[in-house]
C-alpha cells in the first residue's frame, strides 16, 4: 500500500499495518530532523529479488525501507560516502526512540545507512507498544 511520510510530498510503499507506521515515524523523523525527503528519496515495498545483501530482502514483505539509496550506498562508511556524524547521532536518537523495533542498515555487515526494516515480530509487545 502507499502511503504519504507526514510532512513531505513523498510516498512509499509499505505492509500494511503497523510495520508501515513505524517506518513512516522514522522517514517523518529523517526528514524533519536531517534533511527534508525529495521525490525519489524514499523506496519501500520491490518485487526485485536481486539484493547485494541478505538483510535487503525484507523489502520483498513491506516492511523495510530505505532512504536516499545513492547518498548511503551498501559499504558506504562515514569517512567516504555514508551519513555524517551529526546524521548518526540523529538515526540513533531515532532507534533508541524505536525501542530495538527498528534495525538500522548502518549496523549490519555490510553496512547500508540507507536501509532500515522491521526487526520484531508482528506480536512482539514492544511493536505494540511503539504504535500505541
Amino acid at each position: 500500500m502507499k502511503y504519504r511520510v507526514e510532512g513531505t510530498d513523498v510516498e512509499v510503499s509499505l505492509a500494511d499495518g503497523d510495520a508501515a507506521t513505524v517506518l513512516l515515524y522514522v522517514a517523518r523523523r529523517f526528514a524533519y530532523e536531517i534533511d527534508m525527503l525529495r521525490d525519489g528519496d524514499l523506496q519501500g515495498h520491490t518485487t526485485d529479488r536481486t539484493v547485494g545483501a541478505s538483510f535487503e530482502s525484507n523489502r520483498l514483505s513491506g516492511t523495510a525501507m530505505v532512504i536516499r539509496p545513492m547518498h548511503y550506498p551498501l559499504g558506504a562508511d562515514v569517512k567516504n560516502t555514508g551519513m555524517s556524524v551529526t546524521e548518526r547521532v540523529v538515526i540513533t536518537d531515532i532507534l533508541a526512540d524505536c525501542e530495538g523495533v527498528v534495525v538500522w542498515g548502518g549496523d549490519l555487515m555490510p553496512a547500508k545507512q540507507s536501509h532500515f526494516h522491521i526487526g520484531v515480530k508482528p506480536a512482539d509487545l514492544r511493536l505494540e507498544r511503539l504504535v500505541s
